[in-house]
């Protein structure tokens, strides 16, 4: 049986999740989907999936032959296209994605001003606040924040953001302004679950890194909502620099032990390595990373002196 019909149905049973529906898709009878799976297992050796009469799963090899199937059909697709002319201008619908934050402020109007310039193309937004698996989940490229394991993706950084914790003017004034981290435990904490997962802030002292828990006042899983919290005055809380660099711009909201923040986490547009790439996601991607690179340095936080805010509670002012 022909390798690649194997790979075509191998690929479509596991996107569907089912023999019969691979087959409806490919036009192909339930035992002809069941001979092209049981050969691909033969050739291989092992079991691509675990099938009983109720229930479909994918095994650990077929989950890691999936990603390379993918991409040795993706190629074969694109040289047919490049062979009579198809891929001269970008075309076709692309899906792109991001945390919510970031998408709504940053992304999306890149996206909008791409869409005006590409009338070939149209794209679909996941905004998420999880890691996404592009190949698995069908989407093309990605803005990733923080480090990235290693993996088949391909990176392009377009910049850089910092963990910081802000307050309002009048919550220090109030309350003062903590002057090191185990002050922390002394105020009304706002945690953003998306960065504070274990209820702990992480600072740098000197080289090395520690942590200081707190059991947080409020505790909110959208970042908006907790930012606006911290606003209005009812506590501190850690948010990502570009989430907060307006407020700060406006005296709205003030940092808060700046000079121990962490480092700043790397931002990177990625997308699936090939030796062919299709040409709506290059399109993209050489439209999308200056944008982002000059979004993400108009909205850097110079650091604040510290000495200039309201001493902490129980420590005397300079």
């Amino acid at each position: 049986m022909d390798r690649l019909h194997e790979l075509e149905v191998f690929v479509a049973v596991a996107d569907a999740g089912s023999f019969a529906k691979a087959g409806v898709r490919l036009r192909l009878s339930p035992p002809a989907v069941t001979r092209a799976i049981s050969a691909l297992e033969d050739r291989l050796g092992a079991r691509v999936f675990n099938r009983t009469t109720r229930s479909l799963t994918i095994t650990d090899t077929g989950q890691r032959f999936l990603e390379n199937a993918k991409r040795i059909l993706g190629d074969l697709d694109m040289a047919e296209k490049d062979a009579v002319g198809e891929t001269a201008v970008p075309h076709g619908h692309l899906s792109v994605t991001a945390s919510v934050t970031f998408g709504r402020s940053a992304l999306t109007p890149i996206v909008c001003a791409f869409l005006n310039q590409n009338p070939r193309i149209s794209v679909s937004v996941l905004l998420l606040d999880r890691i996404t698996k592009l190949i698995e989940e069908g989407i093309d490229v990605a803005v990733r924040i923080g480090p990235l394991p290693d993996s088949n993706l391909v990176a392009k950084k377009v910049g850089l953001v910092r963990r910081i914790l802000v307050a309002s003017p009048d919550y220090l004034a109030r309350r003062g302004t903590p002057q090191s981290p185990a002050d922390l435990r002394l105020h009304s904490m706002i945690a953003f679950t998306g960065l504070m997962p274990n209820r702990e802030w992480r600072f740098m002292n000197g080289r090395s890194g520690q942590s200081v828990s707190f059991m947080p006042r409020l505790e909110i899983n959208d970042a908006v909502s907790a930012i606006a919290a911290a606003e209005m005055g009812d506590g501190i809380t850690i948010a990502l620099s570009y989430m907060v660099a307006d407020k700060i711009k406006d005296g709205r909201l003030v940092l808060v032990l700046d000079e121990l923040t962490p480092p700043a986490l790397p931002v990177n547009l990625v997308y699936a390595q090939s030796r062919l790439i299709s040409p709506k996601i290059r399109a993209f991607v050489d439209f999308a990373r200056p944008r982002l690179r000059t979004t993400l340095e108009n909205l850097v936080i110079p650091s604040t002196d510290q000495k200039d805010l309201p001493p902490g509670p129980g420590r005397p002012s300079d």
